[in-house]
């Protein structure tokens, strides 16, 4: 009963995270008309970073923070930290440069990605039914990709950016599961923040250095959301998820971001949803039910072998 308590509260957390991002990721969206990409995220991944561990120094929020050996800040530094600077650098431009209904679908296929992340082919029905599901998502992601490369003014940088951020997200998952082993959620958060923070503040200071950035009180404002609900929140509530259950399981509830994005953008962006959209996402979310399905337990109820 407790561990069946336990998955429950997981799933309503990433549930959470997904609903968070969606609403951060149209805030960005929104941030990048003004402010430098690069310069929205190594911001944000300070702040968020700096709050995190100053909730895990003085307050009993989190539970007792973990001590780092030498070989764990290495990893922090070189896998988790590193893979998320990569990550936010190509989401926000492809935000800049494309739909945020387009980037979240692209992320939607990260489901298949870790399951094919998680082990190499082999000659058995379940290796062939992952890459069945590879072919789906692959299709769905063609689906929405080609047509902006046929377009001779469309949108096709930002189609490649949001593309790779499908992958660098699978990959960001796959350190931070690793990772699991010794940090909480909020720890692997709290320590990758601010390290991939530090990562993007050279270039961050590049981007400012090459105009004069606005400070209005409605974009000051949307970045602290972005820092609190789409960086300490939903982070931490991702992470813990990622600490408990494999990353392929976790990444499931990715299916629900291109949902939770398209809402935000079509209601506070005015993005339209169009019918290439929803052919793409059907054609993304099967790939990720087959992934996941177990089959031979489902055909074994169906039909049951004759005794």
């Amino acid at each position: 009963m407790r561990e069946k308590t336990s998955n429950g509260a997981i799933a309503a957390g990433l549930a959470c995270a997904v609903f968070l991002w969606g609403a951060s990721n149209a805030a960005v969206k929104f941030l990048v008309k003004y402010w430098p990409p690069i310069a929205i995220g190594s911001t944000r991944f300070l702040a968020a970073g700096l709050v995190l561990l100053a909730l895990l120094r003085w307050t009993k929020i989190f539970g007792r923070p973990s001590a780092l050996s030498p070989g764990l800040k290495r990893r922090l530094w070189t896998s988790a930290g590193l893979s998320l600077a990569a990550y936010i650098v190509a989401f926000n431009w492809a935000l800049k440069l494309t739909e945020l209904s387009h980037v979240a679908l692209y992320l939607g296929a990260a489901p298949v990605w870790a399951l094919l992340w998680e082990g190499p082919p082999q000659r058995n029905w379940r290796s062939a039914q992952r890459y069945a599901a590879a072919a789906l998502a692959l299709s769905g992601v063609l689906t929405l990709f080609l047509p902006a490369l046929r377009q001779s003014r469309g949108h096709w940088p930002g189609e490649i950016l949001g593309l790779s951020c499908g992958l660098l997200w699978t990959n960001f998952g796959v350190q931070c599961h690793a990772l699991g082993r010794d940090l909480s959620g909020a720890e692997i958060s709290a320590h990758t923040f601010w390290r991939a923070g530090v990562l993007l503040a050279p270039l961050a200071l590049v981007e400012l250095s090459r105009g004069s950035v606005p400070w209005r009180m409605d974009l000051v404002w949307t970045q602290l959301f972005c820092v609190l609900g789409g960086g300490v929140v939903a982070y931490a509530l991702w992470n813990n998820g990622l600490r408990h259950w494999k990353t392929s399981q976790v990444y499931l509830f990715n299916n629900l971001i291109p949902l939770s994005n398209m809402g935000w953008a079509n209601v506070c962006l005015g993005e339209p949803i169009t019918s290439t959209f929803w052919v793409s996402m059907a054609l993304i979310a099967s790939g990720v039910v087959l992934g996941q399905a177990d089959l031979q337990r489902f055909f074994g109820a169906l039909w049951p072998p004759a005794e």
